[in-house]
């Protein structure tokens, strides 16, 4: 179960493309930004379904998700990053080197900046890393999250963002204004990536849209539930592993069950009252929440099994990182 598979095409797609006509391209575009600048939105709007788990809560993405984009014209392959930030455990230091080895390895780096927040020094920290990427990387300034701001408040971060490229000598290939979340100028954005990218013949069969494992997908969709209303220290603290999914035995070809077993670790035993509830309820609510979007996603029915336990300070103990999938 390696691949997510398109049961329709996403926005923008159109199976009756030719890999082989001339001026086919194909490449990898990655997303970077500070924590909650709208990256994982964006590329599930670009992809037309979820691939990557959104939050309110910063520093949401622990590891590179791919997101493919099927055209007429190419094949968008979209790395969605960490948010490269200011590390203060060890895990924090794996996502920022594993958003560096990323830059290296694209064809198009998008810059994310939220349209609603003043530019601040983490945008200047990552751009004045993003000057030092090689030259002949495109670089594309990313505007996110415009449908919460006026037209003059946009047109000023344009500006800013001109600015800021100016100031650290990066010359914007393009300067994009867009919304994920309202789909404002997803398509143009596309359009404009894809000139960027090299030409080649496609690199992931017509309708995958994703190159991620269910596995860790599920994971992903298990973690999002338990984010959400959790106190601000906690989110952090949350790690998710699948130990296994199998079909249920004996049951009618017609009416599958899909047994998921699941733990979610978390660093201390006082964290486990806030996770779990009064009665297990906040439990139930996440298991009843994450289990829809799992049947969603992998179109079956589940049973999802869920156990909290705690791996201790797992976010600074090397051996624990690695177990927990780090």
């Amino acid at each position: 179960m390696e691949r997510m598979n398109a049961s329709s095409t996403a926005p923008g797609a159109d199976a009756g493309h030719d890999p082989d006509a001339a001026g086919y391209r194909s490449g990898f575009a990655c997303f970077v930004g500070r924590p909650n600048a709208g990256k994982s939105t964006l590329t599930n709007a670009l992809v037309g379904t979820k691939v990557a788990i959104t939050s309110t809560r910063p520093q949401t993405t622990r590891h590179t998700v791919r997101g493919i984009v099927h055209r007429a014209d190419a094949q968008l392959v979209l790395v969605d990053t960490p948010g490269l930030h200011k590390p203060r455990t060890l895990l924090g230091e794996r996502l920022n080197d594993v958003v560096r080895t990323t830059w290296a390895e694209v064809d198009v780096i998008g810059f994310c900046v939220p349209a609603d927040q003043r530019i601040g020094p983490g945008d200047r920290f990552i751009a004045g890393e993003l000057a030092e990427v090689r030259k002949k990387t495109p670089k594309v300034a990313v505007v996110t999250k415009t449908d919460l701001v006026t037209h003059e408040a946009l047109a000023e971060q344009l500006m800013a963002v001109d600015q800021l490229g100016k100031e650290l000598g990066i010359e914007w290939a393009e300067i994009v204004p867009v919304s994920g979340t309202a789909g404002t100028q997803v398509e143009l954005l596309a359009g404009l990536l894809v000139p960027l990218l090299p030409e080649g013949p496609p690199l992931y069969p017509d309708g995958d849209l994703t190159d991620e494992p269910e596995q860790v997908m599920v994971a992903e969709l298990i973690r999002e539930a338990t984010l959400e209303g959790v106190r601000d220290e906690l989110p952090h603290s949350i790690a998710v592993v699948v130990e296994e999914m199998v079909p249920r035995e004996g049951r009618p070809a017609d009416r599958p069950l899909l047994d998921v077993h699941a733990n979610i670790f978390l660093e201390r035993p006082s964290q486990k009252g806030i996770v779990i509830g009064p009665k297990g309820k906040r439990l139930k609510e996440v298991g009843s929440t994450s289990r829809r979007h799992i049947e969603a996603l992998l179109g079956t029915p589940v049973y999802l099994d869920l156990h909290v336990k705690v791996a201790k300070d797992w976010q600074r103990d090397p051996k624990q990182l690695r177990r927990l999938g780090f």
